[in-house]
């Protein structure tokens, strides 16, 4: 399995309990969409990725994929968070959320560069803001992995990300989500490798994500399971 960063969480859940049912060995890694992208339009042997909706589709649509067995999973949104123990700023609007974003010396958010959604988006909204300059020398970019951890090792003092990146990181605080006039959510789908042998396998790991106790994990994960 190649897992996009925020619901690689979930896929790790789902492998377990797929392991137990199954006695079929899971190997999950996770990195950014971008890289996600990359590693399997590389050739790298993968059964099952899991990604952004766009990343996915692009995939399948040039032939990595297949297509018809894709299904959305969930869906997540962009969070702020501090740390633990530290005030937290009201972002409760969007002039709210702009003012936090300014007054804050140190902001960590993924590397667009990298390929990440959330970074990808904040980018943008910080252009639409009218903030992209001031922003520009306050930014921590994390090139993947839980951007949170940089308020628990002083780098930032303010950090954007999924929410559910956000609450796997101890010592973190979450804050709230994005005003919604604003917010951006990222849709997972998943979907077989066009070349795996396994794919009876990945079908089933597949519908074992919409089920009862795998949904449940999303909600406590902070992700919104998708309906099929």
């Amino acid at each position: 399995m190649l897992a996009a960063g925020a619901i690689a969480p979930i896929v790790r859940t789902v492998a377990a309990d797929f392991e137990r049912r199954s006695g079929i060995h899971v190997k999950v890694d996770n990195a950014t969409g971008g890289v996600v992208d990359k590693r399997v339009r590389s050739g790298e042997p993968v059964d099952v990725v899991v990604a952004p909706e766009g990343v996915l589709r692009g995939l399948g649509k040039d032939g990595y994929l297949n297509l018809a067995s894709e299904r959305a999973i969930a869906r997540v949104g962009i969070a702020v968070a501090v740390k633990q123990g530290a005030p937290s700023p009201a972002i409760a609007t969007v002039a709210q959320f702009r003012k936090a974003l300014l007054d804050a010396p140190s902001v960590a958010m993924i590397d667009p560069k990298a390929g990440g959604s959330s970074g990808i988006y904040l980018e943008k909204l910080f252009e639409q803001l009218g903030i992209a300059a001031q922003m520009h020398s306050k930014e921590v970019l994390v090139p993947g992995g839980l951007v949170a951890e940089k308020l628990v090792d002083g780098s930032a003092v303010l950090a954007l990300h999924q929410q559910s990146e956000i609450l796997q990181v101890k010592g973190a605080k979450l804050v709230g989500p994005l005003p919604a006039a604003i917010q951006n959510y990222t849709v997972y789908v998943g979907a077989v490798d066009a070349r795996s042998s396994s794919g009876v396998a990945g079908r089933a790991f597949l519908t074992l994500l919409g089920e009862e106790e795998a949904r449940r994990a999303m909600v406590e994960h902070g992700l919104v399971p998708e309906t099929q």
